[in-house]
């Protein structure tokens, strides 16, 4: 007889125990954009990349093109890859640490940056650092570089490949997804979670606060 995959077990197990991990919904940001959202475990996240312009109240956060710019700014700041608005629809902005930090609140109303705590606990729900990778990647090579290692999207989380900016520019696009968490490692750094196209990991790194990088919500 087969062994039991008991991590595969225990996700299983925690998604029937808080309602599944398939239960969808909707959220509305103050720009009108309309994102999915899924219940993993106890948490509701959404489903797609955050492409807000304004924080929650209306003010504007700035467009940052400029490299130069970009690299020292110290306040919120968001860019789409390579500056192409088609790459905003798939992939959302790209924000600096700063926007995420801010205390007029990047998420809609209801909803916030997840914490470092937070990540974690839908990493272990849904299989853990080494194997979670497999459940929040889309499936398949539309977006995904090949080979998109076992990708199966069972959390319904459907990350992207968004990939990132940093000094050197833009970079990564279809190989690597990669979001915030409201977690500092120091002051001139943050800490985010990162998928990858060839592998089932996903990583907790940390990095400059100036790089611009993908932004999922989470419910209160």
């Amino acid at each position: 007889m087969k062994k039991l995959n008991l991590a595969l077990l225990s996700t299983c197990l925690l998604c029937m125990l808080f309602a599944g991990c398939e239960k969808k919904g909707t959220v509305t940001d103050i720009d009108g954009n309309v994102y999915q959202t899924v219940v993993i475990g106890g948490q509701e996240w959404m489903a797609e990349n955050l492409r807000t312009a304004r924080y929650r109240d209306g003010i504007a956060i700035p467009n940052v093109q400029d490299n130069a710019e970009w690299e020292n700014v110290t306040t919120g700041a968001w860019s789409n890859y390579n500056h192409d608005t088609v790459n905003d629809s798939m992939y959302g902005k790209l924000y600096n640490w700063y926007a995420v930090d801010d205390s007029l609140g990047i998420c809609p109303e209801g909803w916030h940056v997840p914490s470092d705590d937070e990540w974690s606990e839908l990493i272990d729900t849904v299989g853990g650092d080494k194997n979670a990778g497999c459940t929040m990647k889309e499936t398949g090579t539309s977006h995904w570089e090949s080979p998109n290692t076992c990708a199966t999207n069972k959390s319904g989380f459907t990350g992207l490949p968004g990939g990132y900016r940093d000094p050197s520019g833009f970079v990564n696009l279809g190989r690597y997804g990669a979001w915030w968490s409201t977690a500092e490692n120091n002051a001139e750094r943050g800490w985010f979670r990162i998928l990858n196209y060839n592998n089932s990991n996903v990583y907790r790194l940390f990095q400059s606060k100036t790089n611009g990088v993908s932004v999922r919500c989470v419910r209160d």
